[in-house]
C-alpha cells in the first residue's frame, strides 16, 4: 500500500526531521520523500490525522499469544492484529505455548501462522526441554529457524550449572540467553510483594530477595562465562543497582521491565482482584520510583508490556489460585506516557531491537517504512471497549491514559485503529 501522511511529526531522534511536522510520502514499502506540502501526484491514499505523530516502529520484547495449544486464549493471527493496532511493528513470541516452543519445527510453525501480517513475529526458543530446566533444547537448530534468543517464560533456572553451560554454548552462534530471575523456594506459596499490603490483606508475600538473589547469582554466572544475557521484567530498586553496577563492569547484559509494574503499584491488591495478580508481583512505590529511575538514566534497557492472555476461568477465582498475567498492548502506549516523557517512551520502546539484532533504521527519505502512529493530546480512561484481545485480563482497566496509539505501516501493509 501506497501513503502519503499529512502534517505528520516525527519522533525519531537518529533522524533529521527530528520533531518537525512534515508531510511523508510512502511507495512500495519506502519512504520516497518527506518535506512540507508535499503535492499528491501519483494519487496516493492520504492519512491525516489531527495531532498524527510517527516513530520507529516498536518492539515488544515479551509477547505471550498462546497458539499452539491455548488458542481459546488468543490466536497468532489475532494477536498481531492486536499489536498492529497497538502501535507494534514487532513482538518477540514467547515460548510458553502447548507444546512448548523447544525445536526448530515449532519455530518453523509460528512464523508460517504470521506470514503476510502488517506486524513481524519474532520466536524465542525454550533454553531447556519443555521448559522444564532439566536439559538445554535444540538451540542451534532453532536459531537457524529463526529463533532469537532463549528463555524459558516466567521460569528461573535453578541449575545454576545448566545456565553456565547454555550461556557458553549459545556464544558459538552469538545467541543470547533471557534469564528470568526468581527463587522459587524463597518465593514459597506467596502471591503477592512482601510488605504493608500482603501483610494487612493477608496473602502470602513474595520478598524482594526472591528476585535479587537470581539476579545477583545470574549476574555472577555471566561474568564467569562472557556471552550475552537478558534480565526481563525486573521489579526492584535492588535489581536496577545490581544491573548497573554489571554493566560498569562492562558485563553484557541488558534488562527490560513491564508497564505495569512502571505504572501500578501493589495499593491495587485492596480488592483482592485477579487482574494485579501478575509475575513478578506488583512492588511498592520505592521500587516504582527506582524502575522510573532506572529507564531515565538507561541502566534498564527497554519497556515491555509483558502481554499474557488468560481466560475467564483461570483468573475469576480466588487470589491464591488465579494464575498470573495481564495482557498489556492496547494500554501501553498510554499509560506510560503518564510516567515518562514522550521521547524516552519512545526509545523504550524501540530499543529492543538493538538487544535481539533485529534492523531498526531511521525516518528518513530512501529507509524502509517501519512505522508506528500515535498522538499525545488526548486524555482518556481505558475500558473494555478498547480491549481487542481475545482475552480480557487488563490490570489497566479504569487506569487514566495520555495519547493513543493508532497503529502502523509495516510490510509494505497499514493497520490502523482510532
Amino acid at each position: 500500500m501506497n501513503l502519503l501522511l499529512r502534517n505528520t511529526t516525527i519522533i525519531d531522534p537518529k533522524s533529521s526531521f527530528h520533531n518537525q511536522t512534515v508531510d511523508v510520502i510512502i511507495e512500495n514499502g519506502i519512504i520516497n520523500k518527506i518535506g512540507k506540502s508535499l503535492p499528491n501526484e501519483n494519487h496516493l491514499e492520504e492519512i491525516n490525522i489531527d495531532g498524527l505523530h510517527v516513530s520507529q516502529g516498536w518492539f515488544d520484547s515479551s509477547v505471550s499469544l498462546g497458539e499452539p495449544g491455548f488458542e481459546d486464549r488468543e490466536t497468532i493471527a489475532n494477536g498481531l492484529n492486536v499489536a498492529a493496532k497497538s502501535g507494534f511493528t514487532g513482538i518477540a513470541l514467547q515460548p510458553n505455548s502447548f507444546p512448548i516452543i523447544d525445536n526448530q519445527s515449532q519455530i518453523h510453525f509460528v512464523k508460517q501462522k504470521a506470514t503476510n501480517s502488517a506486524t513481524d513475529l519474532f520466536p524465542i526458543g525454550a533454553l531447556t526441554k519443555n521448559s522444564e530446566g532439566k536439559d538445554l533444547a535444540e538451540l542451534f537448530d532453532m536459531k537457524n529457524a529463526g529463533a532469537i534468543a532463549f528463555g524459558d517464560y516466567g521460569k528461573s533456572l535453578s541449575n545454576a550449572n545448566l545456565l553456565k553451560i547454555g550461556l557458553q554454548y549459545v556464544q558459538d552462534f552469538d545467541g543470547l540467553v533471557i534469564a528470568f530471575s526468581q527463587d522459587e523456594n524463597i518465593k514459597g506459596h506467596g502471591v503477592a510483594n512482601e510488605g504493608i499490603v500482603s501483610t494487612r490483606l493477608g496473602l502470602k508475600g513474595i520478598p524482594n530477595l526472591a528476585e535479587e538473589l537470581i539476579v545477583a547469582r545470574n549476574l555472577f554466572l555471566l561474568e564467569y562465562t562472557g556471552g550475552k544475557l537478558h534480565i526481563p521484567t525486573i521489579s526492584t530498586a535492588k535489581s536496577v543497582e545490581l544491573i548497573k553496577e554489571a554493566k560498569a563492569k562492562g558485563l553484557n547484559v541488558t534488562c527490560s521491565v513491564s508497564v505495569h509494574h512502571l505504572v501500578l503499584t501493589d495499593e491495587k491488591l485492596e480488592e483482592f482482584d485477579t487482574r494485579y495478580k501478575v509475575t513478578p508481583p506488583l512492588r511498592n512505590e520505592t521500587d516504582r520510583q527506582a524502575l522510573l529511575k532506572g529507564i531515565l538514566d538507561n541502566t534498564i534497557d527497554c519497556i515491555t508490556s509483558d502481554h499474557n492472555p488468560m481466560d475467564i476461568e483461570h483468573k475469576k477465582m480466588e487470589f491464591d489460585l488465579a494464575k498470573n498475567g495481564t495482557i498489556g498492548l492496547e494500554s501501553t502506549f498510554g499509560s506510560l506516557l503518564t510516567v515518562l516523557p514522550l521521547e524516552k517512551v519512545i526509545e523504550k520502546l524501540t530499543s529492543a531491537k538493538t538487544i535481539f539484532g533485529i534492523e531498526n533504521q531511521a525516518i528518513e527519505e530512501n529507509s524502509k517504512a517501519n512505522l508506528s502512529f500515535f498522538t499525545t493530546h488526548n486524555d482518556w480512561t481505558f475500558s473494555k471497549e478498547n480491549i481487542l484481545s481475545k482475552s480480557k485480563n487488563s490490570a489497566f482497566l479504569g487506569c487514566k491514559m495520555k495519547g493513543k496509539a493508532i497503529g502502523i505501516y509495516n510490510n509494505q501493509k497499514l493497520s490502523i485503529f482510532f
